[in-house]
C-alpha cells in the first residue's frame, strides 16, 4: 500500500508520480478541519491540480523554463480529516521524508497546515526560518474561537515556539478586522507588515521597488537565512479569488503577487505552500487558476535561479 493517495488522472501539470529522484515535487494536504467561516479548502489540492493542466506544456514567459522533467507529484498526504491534533501528529513522518528528497510546494488545505510544515523544516534545517506570508489575515490570534489552535493562530504559535526569525517574518496584504494587539503582533516582535492599504495602486516592479528592496535588505541583514513562502489565496481581493473561506474586500491583485514572486526569485527559498482555495465558492475557477499559476511561477523561479538546499 502506498504511503500517499495518488490521483493518476489529476497530477499537477500532469507530471509523473514521484520516484524520489526529482529535485522538485508538489503534494496535497486536503485538510479544512480548522476553517472558521466557509469550509471547502480540503478540495483545494484537486482544483489547483486541475487548473494547472492549462500550463502542462508551458514555458514560463519570464524565466524561460518549464518544470517538466524535474517535477513530480507525490499525491495527497493520507491524513485524518476530523482532528487537528490527529492531522498534526500524522504529518511529521510524511513531511520529513519528502522535504529531504524534494524541494516541495504544498497545496492546501486551510492555513493550519503551515504550523506543522514549519516544524518539519526547522527539524530538517536545525534552525528557525525567514517567512514571507501573503494573507488578508494576520493569523496571530492567541486562540482559535475559544480553541487553543487553528488556522488563525499559526503565526503566533510559530513565533512562540521559536520556529521563525521574528525580524525576518514579513506579511503582505493584511487588511482584516481585528484587535490592535493581533494586527500589530508581527511588527511588535520585530517583523514587517505591508498591509493592503499601503500597497494600493502598486503593481509593477518599479512601483513595488521600495517594498522589494526592504524585503531583500531585511533578509540580507540576517545573513539571507532559509526562506519559506506561505501564500493564502485570500490575500487576493475577492474579485480575483472569490473561492476562499473568509474573503476580505480590498485585497491584492494577481499582478501584485506575480510581481513579488517574480522579482524575489533567487532568494533562498526552501519551500512554499498555497492554502485556503475553497472550490465550492469559486467562480469560473478564478481562485484555482490563480493558485496554480502562483505555484507554477514559484517553481519556475526556483528552477531558473537555483533553489537553496541544506548542505
Amino acid at each position: 500500500m502506498t504511503a500517499f493517495a495518488y490521483q493518476s488522472d489529476n497530477r499537477f501539470l500532469k507530471v509523473p508520480a514521484a520516484t524520489g529522484s526529482e529535485p522538485y515535487a508538489v503534494a496535497g494536504i486536503a485538510w479544512d478541519g480548522s476553517t472558521t467561516n466557509r469550509p471547502g479548502a480540503r478540495f483545494g489540492p484537486r482544483a489547483i491540480r486541475q487548473a494547472s493542466h492549462m500550463l502542462c506544456d508551458g514555458v514560463h514567459p519570464l524565466f524561460d523554463v518549464t518544470p517538466e522533467g524535474v517535477l513530480a507529484d507525490t499525491g495527497d498526504l493520507p491524513l485524518p480529516n476530523t482532528s487537528l491534533e490527529g492531522m498534526r501528529a500524522a504529518m511529521p513522518a510524511l513531511v520529513d521524508a519528502l522535504i529531504r528528497r524534494h524541494h516541495m510546494a504544498w497545496l492546501g488545505g486551510d492555513h493550519s497546515i503551515t504550523l506543522p510544515l514549519l516544524r518539519s523544516y526547522c527539524r530538517w534545517l536545525g534552525r528557525p526560518l525567514a517567512v514571507i506570508h501573503f494573507d488578508a489575515h494576520c493569523d496571530t490570534w492567541s486562540d482559535h474561537c475559544g480553541e487553543p489552535s487553528g488556522h488563525g493562530t499559526w503565526v503566533y504559535e510559530a513565533m512562540r515556539e521559536g520556529m521563525v526569525i521574528n525580524e525576518c517574518f514579513m506579511q503582505v496584504g493584511i487588511r482584516s478586522a481585528g484587535v490592535r494587539e493581533a494586527r500589530e503582533y508581527v511588527r511588535a516582535q520585530g517583523g514587517l507588515i505591508f498591509d493592503a492599504r499601503s500597497l494600493r495602486g502598486l503593481e509593477s516592479a518599479a512601483q513595488l521597488a521600495p517594498v522589494l528592496h526592504t524585503l531583500r535588505e531585511r533578509l540580507a541583514q540576517h545573513g539571507n537565512p532559509p526562506l519559506y513562502l506561505s501564500l493564502d489565496i485570500d490575500a487576493l481581493d475577492p474579485a480575483f479569488a472569490p473561492g476562499t473561506g473568509t474573503p476580505e474586500p480590498g485585497g491584492l491583485t494577481t499582478n501584485q503577487v506575480f510581481t513579488v514572486l517574480e522579482e524575489l526569485a533567487g532568494l533562498p527559498f526552501v519551500g512554499m505552500d498555497c492554502v485556503e482555495v475553497s472550490p465550492p465558492y469559486d467562480h469560473a475557477e478564478l481562485s484555482s487558476y490563480a493558485a496554480a499559476r502562483f505555484v507554477w511561477t514559484y517553481l519556475c523561479g526556483c528552477i531558473a535561479r537555483g533553489a537553496w538546499r541544506a548542505p
